[in-house]
């Protein structure tokens, strides 16, 4: 069984261009089902299984406190597994055919306002030199790109052409896509370029933002940067690098931007992946109708 797992997991990597976190994701899902199989059954055979094992699973996880998303998450790791066991005809039929996702509640996540977003770019006070201005760099580049966190952290020098005002992205899948970038980024980051090769340690030409020690950004870092700054100016609950994606397409949709446009500057695949972020919107837009409108005036 082993040794399908690790084709699986080849196939994610290789063929559809999966990170290796998501792929580790999947692999992580599927170990965990073996295990209870194990537990419950005896017998952790992938190939041998019916839908009754897999709903005692959920069932399982239920009781153990697991949200309806992250059972869903699970399923779809075992789906995706079962449908290339039949691709490579190691199954004829696949035991979640029928299966349908659990409900869950969808999350609102609330974006930043107008004027939360003003107040950490031009009222907050940030180090001088080095730090300060890659710090501000980011936040602005998030705000006014849409940037996901890790094609941020990947950014090389290479992938600014300052010249043309444009950025070129690695996203999701290794799909690659150009986005525009406004007068003051271009300035902000040539600033940040002049300030970065006066420090000794920053002299490597790879990735675009590094530590002060010359490191590669991480993850837990930029979170931590994003959550910092704006805990100054906002109450909101969550304040991360996705809530900054999310403000950037909640403003552009609110100041009448073309959804497919936004589609396209986020890098999502579907509408249906952009259109999560016009909630907001839509309310902007009740607003405007319900202060507009003559038969709310009668």
């Amino acid at each position: 069984m082993e040794n399908f797992i690790n084709k699986f997991q080849d196939y994610l990597l290789l063929e559809k261009n999966y990170s290796q976190h998501t792929v580790t994701a999947y692999v992580n899902d599927i170990s965990f089902f073996q295990i209870f199989l194990l537990s419950e059954y005896d017998d952790d055979n992938l190939l041998a299984i019916n839908y009754s094992q897999i709903r005692s699973w959920i069932v399982s996880l239920s009781d153990n406190g697991i949200s309806n998303a992250s059972i869903n998450r699970k399923i779809s790791s075992l789906k995706s597994f079962y449908k290339f066991l039949l691709k490579t005809k190691q199954l004829s039929s696949s035991p979640l055919l029928k299966h349908k996702a659990l409900k869950s509640p969808k999350k609102i996540q609330i974006p930043f306002s107008e004027k939360e977003v003003d107040m950490v770019l031009h009222q907050i006070l940030y180090k001088e030199g080095f730090e300060g201005m890659r710090d501000k760099l980011i936040i602005d580049l998030f705000y006014t790109t849409g940037i996901r966190r890790t094609e941020l952290i990947h950014l090389k020098t290479t992938n600014f052409d300052l010249s043309n005002h444009t950025i070129k992205v690695l996203g999701k899948r290794n799909k690659e896509r150009i986005i525009p970038i406004l007068p003051i980024i271009v300035e902000q980051a040539t600033k940040y370029l002049v300030e970065r090769s006066r420090i000794q340690e920053l002299k490597d030409e790879g990735y675009f933002f590094q530590m002060l020690n010359g490191d590669k950004l991480n993850d837990s870092f930029v979170y931590r940067l994003i959550n910092y700054y704006f805990s100054n100016v906002s109450e909101k609950v969550k304040k991360s690098p996705h809530i900054l994606r999310h403000t950037f397409a909640t403003h552009l949709l609110n100041n009448g931007a073309d959804i497919n446009s936004v589609k396209e500057l986020l890098g999502h695949s579907s509408l249906a992946s952009t259109q999560v972020y016009t909630h907001n919107s839509l309310a902007e837009l009740q607003k405007v109708y319900n202060s507009a409108h003559p038969r709310n005036k009668e």
